[in-house]
């Protein structure tokens, strides 16, 4: 009976790897292409993008809340990065001030939310509206190019270059889990983070500045946007004024599928890696069995559906 329960218990909490694993499997059965290493390192360099928006958005949801203004914050980071390029500006001039701008602008939601006392939801709404109509307004509503200068050759290495054979984004992506993980299991903002979305009344009566955590959570997952950005727009040379369109939902499914409890409190951030990839791998099986994009995105609904029902029945 307990061997049952452990057992019941180990399935439970790994229930995000186990998919992962069956994915790759049945997809390997039906695609002779999908099981190869250039197969999977491009994988791991889809996923990197919507990955790293993913962490900062675990950050938020741990602390019970939500951001869907990630998008917004992404096209317009791609805008910023993309301009200072083509204007022949230092990529990590460039790249420095877009991650220094996002993040001000992630506290700002911050701000809204614990000053202004306003719904995370409702409050990252208006900026995911506002910030897409400031992106318009300086793009114009057309791309904008890196350019051919020598600063942007050397910024297209950021999507391109290789270190040791592996990808430079994967080893981006690595690194920010790496740092995220350190920061939820071994420093005093992780112990608030989960604090906050375990009992945010309690947290607030036990000393811990409550408004302060909430702002900082934002500001990460504003800077992590601009650093997803920057892969893109090194990878595409150009920004798009409608990027990160419908990547907030991408990210909240990477979480979600991770494990972690949209009520807050509760989650791994290696989860959300586990998350982030079930979604690229099944993008990359469905577009290798030649599944049409509009089955693709019933598919992925189906699979968010199925997790958050999971997510509802645990927390029960």
């Amino acid at each position: 009976m307990l061997q049952n329960k452990t057992l019941k218990n180990f399935l439970v909490e790994q229930k995000s790897l186990i998919t992962l694993l069956v994915l790759i499997a049945i997809v390997s059965c039906l695609s002779d292409n999908f099981f190869t290493l250039n197969n999977f390192f491009n994988i791991l360099q889809q996923t990197s993008i919507n990955a790293i928006i993913a962490v900062g958005m675990t950050l938020v949801i741990l602390t019970s809340g939500i951001d869907l203004a990630v998008g917004s914050i992404f096209a317009l980071a791609g805008a910023l990065t993309a301009s200072m390029i083509s204007s022949d500006i230092s990529p990590f001039i460039a790249i420095s001030a877009s991650l220094i701008i996002s993040a001000l602008l992630g506290a700002f939601s911050g701000v809204i939310i614990a000053k202004g006392k306003l719904q995370a939801f409702i409050a990252t709404l208006v900026m995911m509206l506002i910030l897409r109509g400031v992106t318009q307004v300086y793009t114009k509503g057309s791309p904008i190019s890196t350019g051919t200068n020598d600063n942007s050759e050397i910024f297209e290495s950021i999507a391109f270059g290789r270190i040791f054979g592996i990808p430079v984004p994967i080893l981006i992506m690595a690194l920010v889990f790496i740092a995220a993980w350190y920061l939820l299991k071994y420093t005093r903002l992780g112990r608030y983070i989960y604090a906050l979305g375990g009992n945010e009344a309690a947290t607030r009566l036990s000393g811990i500045n409550v408004d302060r955590v909430k702002i900082i959570v934002y500001a990460l997952s504003g800077l992590l946007c601009a650093l997803a950005s920057t892969i893109e727009v090194s990878r595409l040379s150009s920004a798009q004024p409608t990027a990160g369109t419908g990547y907030e939902m991408d990210a909240i499914a990477a979480v979600v599928l991770g494990g972690t409890s949209m009520s807050g409190g509760r989650g791994k951030i290696f989860g959300t890696l586990i998350g982030a990839l079930i979604l690229g791998f099944l993008n990359n099986g469905l577009n290798m069995l030649g599944v049409d994009a509009y089955y693709q995105m019933i598919v992925k609904g189906v699979v968010i559906l199925l997790a958050v029902l999971v997510d509802k029945k645990n927390n029960k």
